[in-house]
Order: structure tokens, then sequence, then C-alpha cells
């Protein structure tokens, strides 16, 4: 993954990220689908056309991704920074939370082409899982 940031602050955010963000901060949906659920994992997908974006929403368990499709995302994280990043089919990320520890952000495809993750969550992390909206 090739990422950088492009501003700090929430100030840059637009106001309806910002409100958006109030609203969501808790939401526990970390992809459009939720393809599987038992009782040790929930399996997400997130596919994105050029300009959609996937709204706020908290990471709480270990999980990890994986890009389906190359593309380039933009992301503004709950300390005000926004990144854009660039991601090869194949690429895969790892991330781990410690008790009480959490990440807050959005996605949005901001390349020419179809965005496509896979994301699998642990549900026996350190912290407990959030509930979902069915």
């Amino acid at each position: 993954m090739n990422a950088g940031v492009v501003e700090k602050g929430r100030a840059a955010w637009p106001d309806f990220i910002r409100k958006e963000f109030d609203a969501n901060q808790f939401n526990g949906r970390v992809g459009t689908q939720l393809l599987s659920e038992t009782e040790r994992v929930r399996v997400w997908e997130i596919r994105l056309a050029p300009g959609e974006r996937i709204g706020f929403h908290r990471h709480v368990l270990d999980y990890f991704w994986t890009a389906v499709t190359p593309g380039r995302a933009r992301s503004h994280a709950e300390d005000g920074t926004i990144v854009e990043a660039i991601y090869s089919a194949g690429e895969t990320r790892h991330f781990v939370y410690g008790k009480g520890e959490y990440k807050i952000h959005d996605l949005e495809n901001v390349g020419e082409a179809d965005l496509w993750f896979t994301t699998v969550e642990f549900l026996d992390s350190s912290n407990k899982a959030l509930e979902l909206d069915r």
C-alpha cells in the first residue's frame, strides 16, 4: 500500500463528514455486506464503485483485510487526518487492538475502477464485538 497524508485536522472536513462522524462513531459495520458470521469470525465485503464510500465505522476487533482489486481510496480518521492510498490486488494488512483500543474511519473510492476488499474480524479479540444493526 502506498499511502500519504493529504491533510490533518477536522477543520478540512466538509460539514457532512463531521456530522456523519458524530452520528456513526460507534458503528460496528466495517463492510458493505456481512458475508458470514460464526462464533469465531465475521467476514465482510467492501465493494465501492468510483465515487462511492462506506461511512464511518469503528474497528475494535483484531482483523485483516485483503484487496481483491487494485485501486485508490481516501479515508478520514478520527484524529482528523485525511489519507489517500493506492492498493494492489492481493495486498493484505493485519491489525491488532488491545483492551480499549480502536480505530474510526471511513473509506471512499477515489479511483477509476471498482474497489473491492474482503475483511475478516476475529471475535475472540481483547475487546467485545460491537452490536450490529441487522
